[in-house]
């Protein structure tokens, strides 16, 4: 049985590697959010209280953005172990 990958599977390929592309962004964007609210609330905030929440906000936005390029890593590997093995003659 061959192993070859046809038009429609490169395709498949090309649309998941973008959908993982944007999901890394959307992740990026999620962790700028995080970062954000917590320097924001260091800056105008003096309740003990919500500055503790707002270093809670940046150590959180660091773990979603290595969450996050982990998972962009990890999928890209997949997809070109895949795309290379559907390559073989």
């Amino acid at each position: 049985m061959e192993n070859k990958l046809i038009l429609r599977d490169y395709l498949a390929i090309d649309r998941t590697v973008l959908a993982n592309e944007r999901t890394l962004l959307a992740y990026i964007r999620t962790c700028i959010g995080f970062f954000a609210t917590g320097a924001a609330l260091i800056n105008y905030v003096e309740s003990a209280v919500l500055i503790v929440f707002s270093y809670v906000f940046i150590f959180s936005s660091m773990i979603i953005f290595i969450f996050g390029l982990y998972r962009f890593i990890k999928a890209k590997h997949k997809f070109d172990k895949i795309y290379m093995s559907g390559n073989k003659t």
